[in-house]
């Protein structure tokens, strides 16, 4: 048996009534159409049409649907046209090959201008045939399936592509069982490492689960038998884009997931929904706050069930989701599931053959002939809601009806405020144009605008834009008071003598609003506009926060210029202490104490440490003073080696100054000027006014370190300056 026999017999199974000719025409047409093109794998590219075709056969889909599946890349490959397909298949087959053919042969800019472009093409006839959404997600699903026959840079922007655009789109269309295989595909390539990871942690509590999941199943079939209902139980796994996002956003561990494995219970009707879910409440503990109802409040995406978490016998929640059958086909394939053949079948034996089908709610139960129920169908989903494009192709949702003033209020209010006109397709509109599927959408903005006009409601069509528009008519009035506050406040300080620009900020009037118990320093301005407050109080509170605010920036400045002395000095080199000599020893090491800082020219001796060598102290070091007499013979002297030194050692200098702005600049100018660098400061504010600072430097010797106490001596205001013995 060939291929083509292959294919064909498996549409066969799934429905014995298809128009199997219609479909074989097709294969055999996209079969010498493709003939001698090969995929990335290096396998024939019939390959991928063929299992297009089956995704769109187990989806339930019509002939017409499954061939264009089987077409869908001839026109855009292959020398064969939509005059062709139309002329050999019809108009509708014509129009579904065509609404999901790319835009091969214009030239754009750029990627993100093509998939603009392409989407919006498809948006386009996806509004005049909602089919051609559902073969582009099939098409989709295939290409992830086999990604990973593409280069690095294709998989991701596929991937990313998947979940921000197509994987959404088969969740709006309902068809569930499409959208968690694209978003597990696309996160395995997106982050492989947490894919993976995710992967072993499920697998590893999997048996756990399925044990106590088991026990649940066979504790609610036993109430379930006693009531008579006709029921269908199963345990389902979420997938794991899901769980990866719970956790990655909600910040959840694996073990906080409730629904990670749930219980699905499927009835014939609602009232054995409810009467099931009765039957559950009684057997465990409900969780507050985590039932929902969606058969009472279904989804945009019509999505019906039950949802409720209960605590197990072992303490552990779980998840329980409680349909009807319909219901159920809903949650698989949604819109997808509304393409079903009744031919001939009836009661329990339809159920049987029709399994497969998925099919949704039934909205009309008279229709039996799937194109008579397309042409009531078609753009019922999107029958109350339009969508369009920015001009760098982010898709837009808004509803049906809506206009430009919409669109700008959903960027953001201040577009919506200054909005004075639209381009739609690069053509000039005015504000009241009503946006139709697919369109490209500029606002025009400017900062002159008037901003919203009552007129403006009339206009707008979305609640969202309504109400940020009535928000700016009820503080239009205030907005001008605010204005005139802030304008004669302004005035108020030139008058005194200062610069309005640094000396009334945002910071600062918030304060003295606080003050005075304003709500805002909105409110205060508008006080002031009409006398409510008076000027010369506000202006008196506003002086005496500038001095404070001043004296308090002269002590920040200081501190941040000690910051990045430390920081520039931090890595200032340290002269090693090979200048010091130990009578009678060599090849020992020798390190120069923190504590007093020794440097060339000062009296030294060394202490013999456990495990470190020698420690050079200063023989006027505190630590030396203070050592226990049982410890003095550790003690060893040394001496400087003679000879000039280039290199340079930590000084400790303490100084004692009045607190003033700009203290610490005088002091690192003075070291400047004598060549002397800051290696680290140290700045307390004591509580007489006044300020200590331990300071190191770097000092060659002794006698520049007389210079510089007595340079330090000198700065205005320093009371107090001398070398420190010990930290």
């Amino acid at each position: 048996m060939d291929k083509q026999e292959v294919f064909l017999g498996e549409l066969l199974d799934i429905n014995p009534n298809i128009d199997i000719g219609l479909i074989e025409k097709a294969y055999k047409t996209a079969e010498e159409m493709h003939e001698g093109q090969l995929r990335k794998s290096g396998e024939a590219y019939l390959i991928h049409p063929v299992e297009v075709a089956k995704i769109l056969a187990d989806l339930g889909m019509d002939e017409r649907t499954i061939v264009a599946g089987l077409l869908h890349d001839a026109v855009e490959d292959t020398p064969y046209s939509l005059k062709d397909v139309e002329k050999d298949f019809g108009a509708e087959v014509a129009l579904l090959v065509g609404g999901v053919t790319k835009l091969g042969s214009l030239v754009f800019e750029s990627r993100e201008e093509r998939q603009a472009e392409n989407l919006r093409k498809m948006f386009l006839a996806m509004s005049k045939d909602i089919r051609v959404l559902i073969i582009k997600l099939a098409d989709r699903l295939h290409n992830l399936r086999t990604i990973n026959y593409m280069n690095e840079d294709q998989i991701v922007y596929k991937c990313r592509e998947t979940l921000e655009i197509y994987a959404p789109l088969a969740g709006r269309l309902g068809i569930y069982a499409i959208k968690f295989e694209l978003e597990d595909i696309a996160l395995k390539y997106l982050d492989p490492t947490s894919y993976y990871e995710l992967v072993d942690a499920v697998k590893i509590k999997r048996d756990e689960r399925r044990t106590s999941i088991e026990k649940v199943i066979d504790e609610i079939k036993e109430a379930l038998d006693e009531i008579s209902v006709r029921y269908d139980i199963t345990g389902r796994s979420k997938h794991f884009y899901s769980i990866y996002n719970k956790m990655k956003y909600q910040h959840k561990q694996l073990d906080e997931i409730f629904d990670l494995t749930a219980v699905r219970i499927l009835v014939d009707t609602v009232k054995d929904c409810y009467t099931v879910l009765g039957m559950v409440h009684t057997m465990w503990k409900p969780i507050p706050g985590r039932f929902k109802d969606y058969i009472a409040m279904p989804k945009s995406n019509r999505y019906q069930s039950i949802h409720t978490t209960v605590i197990g016998d072992s303490g552990r929640p779980f998840e329980i989701q409680i349909r009807t059958r319909a219901m159920h086909r809903v949650a698989e394939y949604g819109i997808a599931a509304h393409w079903k053949y009744k031919e001939g079948a009836t009661g329990d034996q339809e159920e049987v053959k029709l399994a497969w089908l998925r099919q949704t709610l039934e909205w009309n139960r008279d229709m039996n002939d799937p194109r008579e129920f397309m042409e009531t169908l078609k753009m019922d989903l999107f029958s109350n809601q339009v969508f369009v494009f920015t001009p760098k192709g982010d898709v837009m949702e808004l509803p049906a009806g809506s206009t430009p003033l919409d669109f700008a209020f959903k960027i953001h209010t201040d577009i919506g405020a200054k909005c004075v006109g639209a381009k739609v397709n690069g053509k000039m509109v005015p504000i009241d144009y009503v946006l139709e599927n697919g369109e490209i959408v500029d606002i025009l903005t400017s900062n002159n605008a008037k901003g919203p006009s009552i007129d403006w409601l009339q206009i707008a069509k979305s609640s969202n834009a309504r109400s940020k528009i009535r928000q700016w008519l009820k503080r239009q009035d205030k907005s001008q008071n605010i204005d005139k506050g802030k304008e004669m406040l302004e005035k108020a300080v030139k008058r005194k003598g200062y610069d309005t620009h640094d000396f009334i900020r945002n910071a600062w009037m918030g304060k003295i609003a606080k003050a005075m118990n304003f709500a805002s320093v909105d409110d205060m301005y508008t006080s002031i506009s009409y006398g409510g407050v008076l000027l010369s109080k506000v202006v008196g509170r506003l002086l005496d926060l500038y001095e404070t605010e001043t004296e308090k920036d002269a002590k920040r400045d200081d501190a941040a210029l000690i910051d990045r002395t430390n920081k520039r000095n931090a890595t200032v080199r340290k002269t090693p202490p090979g200048d010091v000599r130990v009578a009678g020893v060599d090849n020992l090491l020798i390190r120069l104490a923190k504590c007093c800082s020794p440097v060339p020219g000062d009296e030294i001796i060394g202490f013999i440490t456990k495990g470190r060598g020698l420690t050079v102290h200063r023989k006027d070091c505190s630590n030396i003073a203070g050592l226990p007499e049982a410890e003095r013979g550790r003690l060893m002297e040394v001496e400087w080696n003679a000879g000039d030194r280039e290199g340079s050692y930590d000084a400790e200098i303490y100084i004692r100054s009045d607190d003033r702005k700009g203290l610490f600049s005088d002091i690192s100018r003075r070291c400047v000027d004598m060549d002397v660098n800051i290696s680290g400061v140290n700045l307390r504010t004591n509580s007489d006014s006044t300020v200590t600072i331990l300071m190191t430097l770097s000092i060659a010797n002794t006698n520049q370190m007389e210079k510089v106490l007595r340079m330090l001596r000198q700065i205005e205001s320093v009371t107090e300056v001398y070398r420190a013995r010990a930290l």
